[in-house]
């Protein structure tokens, strides 16, 4: 339960601040001027903005957007009011519809409500229950810092109304004919249970004005005062932003790392790579699992159970024959094979993550990635496209991506495929002489295993850094195909069928 020190915090605002008109006309106009210069700044330098606005209901902040957006180029904003979620968006974690507005580099993306509905507006119909809020909270602070961490700015603004002004707003909405579509039974809701309401804004602000990205409360009485407070601090913090660009520093110059250190385990070496099966028991074992696979797949419709496999492994370790041989029985309608390039223009002006939330499959589906979020860890490292921070940070950014997936009803399967340097060597070359698989080979694969070392280093250290007790690494021994391929389809099927065990045990 909040302390009576927190729920002074609303309280404590003057909300009797106000400005005349002559005043507010006089400071309106220089801040105009100023968004829309640096507004230009922005695209220039390619720094992201993301300003997300809450309060009370009938607190003005359509009419804020509206006088914000008044002076700048249409092409470099984009405003997103957000309504509940309808019925495809419910099929995915919360923050998933929210991943996909997320502006590019230079633009700026205004949020008329945001992510933080799901711990006001939800948790007052109780659409969202008391012991699920420190979570949620906990999810939306890592989304903030991630897109900070990336280079974001973001500014939240709380605009708080007395009650008494929160009542007449409605009322005076609610009878003008042009506006009366505007006010919705949950915004009385609010000036009904105004104290409860202001407690959960209370404990919003409390637990999610962070460093990375703080709140700023409001005092929205008066509405020419708060237009002003708010387009000044949002000046303010583009100004900071900006400014701070010069400054990053370059990265420093690091030796690759080519041998594990005496205390990091080499999960890799730990792998029996002779574990084989002949033909017979191939056929035999594989028909068995895919039946399996096959019958738990209306399970998976039956109880909208989403799951995700993630394939990485060395090049030629057999990701595509185990890949096809995994989706043969399945109806090609639920599932979907996702495989992940170098990302495009369009996908580096985000989140590195972005692109993968993207494709994220939907309730009772399956989502088969050959490749994935990894690469920020494994391919981006050792190339360096990524700087170290970004990669060293990228171990935190994925268990907490991969948290929100679990936490969401989501099976994860995580496999790495591995087979030794010799067996590599031997199928690149039956690729090179083979006339139908020679497009399988490029420079690169030949590239890549000079760096086999490195790779070595960097995938024992991902497979520590990110296996988790919701989120474990299998390692697949692919030295003998027929194995490997066997293996894969089973552990995807003991991952689901200890989905289903616990999603009973909860009934």
């Amino acid at each position: 339960m909040p302390t009576i020190q927190e729920l002074t915090m609303l309280d404590n605002l003057d909300l009797n601040l106000s400005l005349d008109k002559e005043e507010y006309q006089s400071q309106i106009e220089v801040l105009m001027q100023q968004l829309r210069s640096l507004q230009k700044d922005c695209w220039e330098k390619k720094l992201p903005l993301i300003v997300v606005l809450e309060g009370w209901a009938a607190a003005g902040k359509g009419a804020l957007v509206k006088k914000t957006i008044n002076y700048m180029d249409p092409r470099g904003f984009t405003v997103h009011p957000i309504w509940p979620p309808n019925e495809l968006e419910n099929q995915y974690p919360f923050l998933w519809r929210f991943w996909q507005k997320l502006p590019v580099k230079g633009k700026i993306g205004f949020f008329y409500h945001s992510w933080y509905t799901h711990v006001l507006e939800d948790r007052l119909f109780e659409r969202v229950s008391d012991s699920e809020i420190p979570a949620v909270m906990q999810q939306i602070n890592a989304f903030e810092r991630q897109l900070v961490d990336d280079g974001a700015a973001i500014a939240k603004f709380w605009i708080h109304l007395s009650r008494k002004e929160l009542k007449q707003r409605l009322k005076a909405y609610s009878q003008h004919p042009l506006q009366a579509w505007r006010v919705r039974p949950e915004d009385w809701q609010q000036e009904k249970r105004y104290s409860q309401y202001a407690t959960f804004a209370e404990e919003m602000v409390l637990h999610t004005s962070t460093g990375p990205a703080p709140w700023t409360l409001v005092e929205g009485n008066d509405r020419r005062w708060a237009q002003v407070k708010v387009l000044t601090k949002f000046a303010s913090i583009m100004r900071e932003a900006l400014d701070r660009l010069p400054y990053r520093l370059p990265p420093p110059a690091t030796v690759p790392q080519t041998r594990l250190h005496p205390t990091e385990p080499n999960f890799l070496a730990k792998v029996d790579l002779s574990q084989a099966l002949s033909p017979d028991e191939y056929k035999e074992q594989l028909k068995t699992e895919q039946v399996k696979l096959l019958k738990l797949q209306m399970d998976i419709h039956k109880h909208q159970i989403p799951v995700v496999v993630v394939f990485e492994g060395w090049d030629a370790a057999g990701k595509g024959g185990a890949i096809k041989r995994l989706t043969d029985v399945l109806d090609p309608r639920s599932y979907f094979v996702h495989p992940f390039s170098a990302p495009t223009d369009e996908e580096k002006a985000h989140h590195y993550l972005w692109r993968f939330w993207r494709q994220l499959p939907k309730a009772g589906t399956i989502g088969i990635c050959d490749r994935s979020w990894y690469g920020r860890v494994l391919v981006e490292r050792v190339e360096g496209l990524a700087t170290e921070a970004e990669w060293r940070r990228a171990d935190r950014e994925i268990n907490e991506f991969e948290a929100q997936l679990t936490s969401a009803g989501y099976v994860l399967v995580k496999l790495w495929l591995h087979i030794s340097p010799d067996v590599q060597l031997q199928r690149f070359q039956e690729r090179e002489n083979d006339l139908f698989k020679r497009y399988k080979l490029t420079d690169e694969d030949w590239r890549n295993r000079e760096k086999w070392d490195f790779y070595e280093v960097a995938i024992n250290q991902a497979i520590e850094r990110t296996s988790t007790p919701t989120a474990p690494w299998t390692i697949i021994p692919g030295n003998d195909k027929y194995y490997a391929r066997v293996k894969v389809i089973e552990t995807v099927t003991e991952a689901i069928k200890d989905n289903l065990k616990r999603r009973r045990s909860r009934l």
